[in-house]
C-alpha cells in the first residue's frame, strides 16, 4: 500500500512525485512515457512579466510566483542530485519590425508599466527600451528592419526534459519510486480513493494525484467530475547554429506569438505552432515546420544557415477556460487534479506540483489555489 500514487511522468507529475517524496510520503509515479507529451517539446520560456495574456490578473498572479519558486526549487535540485537542471536566465529581447508589430509593442510597453505600477512585476530596472541598434548589438543576428525593441534581463527558460529528471533523480534519492505503466481506472470505494488500476495489476493507494496532462480528462468519470482539458499540438524546431555562438544571445520574443530560445550547447529552438482541434496526433506537419522556420527567419535572419536537427511535437493539455486545473477532487476522498496548464506548464508547472503535492499530503497549502478547482466546472 502507498500512501500517494501519482499518474502521469511529465514536469507536473514529476513535480507532485518529488515534493511528496521530499516531504518523507510514500510515493509511487506510474508513467507510460506518451509520444507528444509536452514537457518535452516547450521552449520553456519563463517571463510572466512580459507575458501578453490580458485575460486573468489571476493566471499571471500565480505566474509570478511559480516563476520565483524556480530558484529555491534549481538550488534545491543542485544539492540534491548531480545532473543539470536545464535552467539559466539569458534575459530576452522583445522586438516589433512592422506596423502592427509596434502597435502591439506599444500595447505591451503601457501593459508592463500598469504591472509594474500595480503587482511590482517586472522588478524595476529590469526592463528598458532600447534602440533597433542596441538590440542587434545585442544579438547580431537580427533582423535590420528591427524598429522597437525592449530588453527584459530576468527573463529564464528551462529545458523541460533535462528539468523533469533532474526532479525524478533527486526524487529517487527521496525514495520515490517510478514505474513505466499505464493507468487504466483509478478504484473508488465508499467515495474513497482505493487505488489504481494499472496494465500490470492493481496497485494500492490511499489518495491518487491525476497528472496525466492532455490525457486527464479519461479519469473524470472515475472520479464523478468533468476534467475538461484537451490538446494542443504544438510544435517546434530545434537549429544546430555552432558557427554563431549563441550561449550569450538572449530569448527573442517578437509579437506574432512565436519565439527563437538559445542554448548553451549552440542550439536554438524555434516555436511553436498552436493547434486547436489537433486531438492526440503528436505528428509533425508540413504546414506547421514552414510556419515555425518562417517566422524564426523573418526576425532572426541570421540562422538561415542554421541546420535543422530535430522537430518537436507536443499536445499541451488546455482547459475550458485556459487556467490550470488543481487541487482536490469534491466528494472522493484523497483524490487529486495537477493538470490544465496548456502553452505554460513548464512556467506554472514545477510550483504547480509543489502546491498539490502539500494538498495530497495533508498540509497547507502555502498559495490559495480555490480559483483553479475543477467544481468550477460543475452545471
Amino acid at each position: 500500500m502507498h500512501e500517494v500514487a501519482v499518474i502521469g511522468g511529465g514536469i507536473v507529475g514529476s513535480s507532485v512525485g518529488y515534493h511528496l517524496a521530499r516531504a518523507g510520503v510514500d510515493t509511487v509515479l506510474l508513467d507510460r512515457e506518451d509520444e507528444g507529451r509536452a514537457t518535452a517539446a516547450g521552449a520553456g520560456i519563463l517571463s510572466p512579466a512580459t507575458s501578453s495574456r490580458t485575460d486573468s490578473d489571476t493566471w499571471f498572479e500565480f505566474a509570478i510566483e511559480a516563476v520565483a519558486y524556480y530558484d529555491d526549487l534549481v538550488a534545491a535540485l543542485e544539492a540534491e542530485q548531480d545532473g543539470d537542471t536545464g535552467y539559466a536566465r539569458p534575459g530576452l529581447l522583445s522586438v516589433a519590425l512592422d506596423d502592427a508589430e509596434v502597435e502591439a509593442f506599444e500595447a505591451a510597453m503601457s501593459r508592463i508599466e500598469r504591472r509594474q505600477a500595480d503587482l511590482g512585476s517586472p522588478e524595476p530596472g529590469s526592463f528598458r527600451e532600447l534602440s533597433p541598434a542596441e538590440a542587434r548589438e545585442r544579438l547580431p543576428a537580427l533582423a535590420e528592419d528591427v524598429r522597437r525593441a525592449a530588453s527584459y534581463e530576468n527573463a529564464a527558460r528551462v529545458d523541460g526534459r533535462i528539468f523533469t529528471e533532474a526532479l525524478r533523480r533527486a526524487g529517487r534519492a527521496h525514495g520515490l519510486e517510478i514505474r513505466r505503466t499505464e493507468a487504466e481506472g483509478i478504484r473508488v470505494e465508499d467515495g474513497a480513493v482505493a487505488g489504481v488500476e494499472t496494465e500490470d495489476g492493481a496497485l494500492d493507494a490511499e489518495r491518487v494525484v491525476v497528472a496525466g496532462g492532455a490525457w486527464s480528462g479519461a479519469f473524470g468519470d472515475d472520479l464523478g467530475v468533468e476534467i475538461p482539458v484537451e490538446p494542443k499540438r504544438g510544435q517546434i524546431a530545434h537549429l544546430g547554429a555552432a558557427e554563431l555562438d549563441t550561449a550569450d544571445w538572449p530569448i527573442v520574443s517578437p509579437f506574432r506569438g512565436h519565439y527563437v530560445v538559445p542554448w548553451p550547447d549552440d542550439r536554438v529552438v524555434a516555436g511553436a505552432t498552436r493547434e486547436a482541434g489537433s486531438g492526440f496526433a503528436p505528428y509533425k506537419t508540413a504546414g506547421g515546420v514552414r510556419e515555425v522556420l518562417d517566422e524564426c527567419l523573418r526576425v532572426v535572419p541570421g540562422l538561415d544557415d542554421a541546420e535543422l536537427e530535430e522537430i518537436r511535437v507536443g499536445l499541451r493539455p488546455v482547459s475550458a477556460d485556459k487556467l490550470p486545473v488543481l487541487g482536490e477532487v469534491p466528494d472522493v476522498d484523497g483524490a487529486f487534479i495537477a493538470t490544465g496548464h496548456g502553452a505554460t506548464g513548464l512556467q506554472l508547472g514545477p510550483y504547480s506540483g509543489k502546491l498539490v503535492a502539500q494538498a495530497a499530503r495533508g498540509a497547507d497549502v502555502e498559495t490559495d489555489i480555490s480559483a483553479f478547482g475543477v467544481e468550477r466546472f460543475e452545471g
